[in-house]
């Protein structure tokens, strides 16, 4: 559990994310959630801030929720998702909500919305040009209501032990995964001419190109954040890409927690 901030000690930001939960926690029904994770809630409960909600997941959170008449619910543990994470309960269907929050962040939005399923993902710069700063999930419920989820793009965490030597493109500082470490989430293989195909247990699939960015799934192509790289036998790819198969990633410690629908690896990244 994390100590209740005290008003004084909060940054106007997260003020106005605490006004927000304070209003938007009362009055709702129950929420069913149909996300990748398959799951459930009961009555929403009065959700909290607390000292991990970054700043800029909290100005994204409020900046979505203006736009889209959210009200701030607790978030389902069963996704998986960050202590960080915002999650916003919305009447209106995924179909309207994609366009308009995209409209809302133009010039910050990564790319366009990565959609498996009833689950659709987009990346989210802090601002125009600059880093990366949150990921929203967008999950349908049914057809008039929707989970908006707001969490924070996972920071560059401490190095594995016995990291290969740095190969060519990729970029210092930023986090990857080995395609061999993904077993028991993601499917990793060999196509040859630099060519993967990652395969989910649900089916979701992604084919990606060694140098470039761009990337190929069922639904057309996507942006990846940072172009795959290789060792010459290891796929190295980069761990927010990892969205793009709509996977969740979630701090665990020194490591993290890779969750691909209801199958979850811990494992620690690669920063060159």
């Amino acid at each position: 559990m994390f100590p209740e901030p005290t008003p004084a000690s909060l940054t106007p930001a997260r003020r106005a994310a605490r006004k927000l939960l304070l209003l938007g926690a009362a009055g709702l029904g129950a929420l069913t959630l149909s996300a990748p994770a398959s799951a459930q809630t009961a009555a929403p409960k009065a959700a909290a801030t607390s000292a991990a909600t970054s700043q800029a997941t909290s100005a994204l959170a409020i900046e979505v929720s203006a736009a889209i008449k959210g009200q701030i619910v607790s978030c389902p543990s069963s996704l998986k998702l960050s202590p960080r994470a915002v999650c916003l309960y919305v009447k209106s269907g995924a179909a309207s909500l994609r366009p308009l929050i995209a409209g809302k962040l133009s010039g910050r939005a990564v790319g366009t919305w990565k959609t498996t399923g009833k689950a659709s993902t987009l990346l989210v710069r802090e601002r125009a040009g600059g880093p990366l700063g949150a990921f929203l999930l967008l999950s349908a419920l049914n057809d008039k209501e929707s989970l908006v989820v707001v969490d924070a793009a996972q920071a560059a965490a401490a190095p594995a032990a016995g990291k290969p030597a740095t190969p060519a493109g990729v970029v210092k500082g930023q986090p990857y995964v080995l395609g061999r470490d993904l077993a028991g989430v993601v499917s990793v293989t060999s196509q040859g001419g630099g060519s993967y195909r990652l395969t989910t247990e649900d089916g979701s699939v992604l084919t990606a190109t060694v140098g470039r960015k761009s990337a190929q799934t069922s639904n057309g192509t996507v942006e990846l954040p940072l172009a795959p790289a290789t060792d010459g036998s290891n796929l190295i790819f980069p761990l927010d890409g990892l969205r793009a198969l709509g996977c969740t990633v979630t701090p665990a410690g020194k490591s993290l927690t890779v969750a691909c629908g209801a199958d979850s690896i811990g494992l620690r990244p690669i920063v060159f």
